[in-house]
């Protein structure tokens, strides 16, 4: 039994690979990337490194022989590219014959309002008419995606949101990739669809959390969405990334990410990471790259 795991030098691959570690042999893991030496110390502990390049299908193929469980980590980018990057993997995946896929999507994904929800509700259509077995792995948000408004909290600044009264089922990448791998090694995952949140929080409840981890107020400003994208600008984000974060709040402001689930349960046997506890690593991982 050969496993494989795409962008697996990224943050999510990566925990999703050192997880696997733990429970299959080196020998069973082979890993896809776009620049195998960034991959070399995977490769120095035993695990297969692969070149694949989701832009260039004709090196899939070849990654993907052999693979009897794939696990295809969405690509970054905007919808359109990403969405052309995930139908040349899966077609890959067909012409390799893979006995299994497992994708990680988005909560809700095919009712979604998400800004990036047509990218997998394509890319899940495409694994279902290929006919292989399947499961989607549909995350809510990582706890990660916040770093920027931590570290301002952190540094004094107030939690500022347009997201209003959104709830969001936020996790850490370690548990997303903790239930990856187990859909992965695990058996019964055939044809599954799973909705992968933690406990459901507002902002106000996540900058409280937060203060409590910190041993102050976090005050939340909330604003206009027209008066986030100002305030991300004079923190220097590109205006092509403005968009996009205005886009994220608005999403979250409309219940997109409002799943309740108790699915990362059934995968991993145990709960969430608690917020206090999972804030806390944050924080402590902020302060040691400071």
């Amino acid at each position: 039994m050969k496993t494989l795991v795409t962008g697996a030098t990224g943050q999510l691959g990566s925990k999703i690979v050192e997880s696997l570690l733990k429970t299959i042999p080196a020998s069973e893991l082979a890993v896809s990337v776009r620049n195998p030496e960034k991959a070399e110390g995977l490769r120095v502990r035993g695990v297969e490194v692969r070149q694949g390049d989701f832009d260039h299908p004709e090196t899939l193929e070849h990654a993907f022989a052999g693979i009897d469980r794939l696990l295809i980590i969405s690509a970054d980018g905007d919808n359109e590219t990403r969405t052309r990057q995930h139908a040349n993997a899966v077609q890959a995946a067909e012409r390799a014959e893979v006995k299994f896929i497992a994708y990680t999507s988005i909560v809700n994904a095919t009712e979604s309002k998400n800004l990036f929800a047509p990218t997998h509700v394509a890319t899940e259509a495409a694994i279902i008419k290929t006919g292989i077995p399947y499961s989607f792995l549909r995350n809510n948000w990582y706890l990660e995606n916040e770093i920027g408004s931590v570290q301002g909290a952190m540094a004094g600044a107030p939690w500022v949101t347009s997201a209003g009264a959104g709830k969001v089922g936020w996790a850490l990448k370690q548990d997303y990739a903790d239930a990856a791998a187990a859909v992965l090694v695990g058996n019964g995952h055939e044809n599954t669809v799973y909705e992968l949140s933690g406990p459901l929080l507002t902002q106000e409840e996540l900058a409280s959390a937060l203060g409590n981890v910190l041993g102050k107020e976090v005050p939340v400003q909330q604003v206009s969405d027209e008066k986030y994208a100002e305030i991300m600008k004079g923190l220097g984000l590109p205006d092509f990334v403005i968009p996009i974060v205005v886009g994220i709040q608005e999403s979250i402001r409309n219940g997109s990410l409002d799943v309740e689930s108790n699915d990362f349960e059934k995968i991993l046997g145990r709960s969430v990471t608690p917020i206090n506890e999972a804030l806390t690593q944050l924080v402590n991982t902020i302060s040691q790259t400071k």
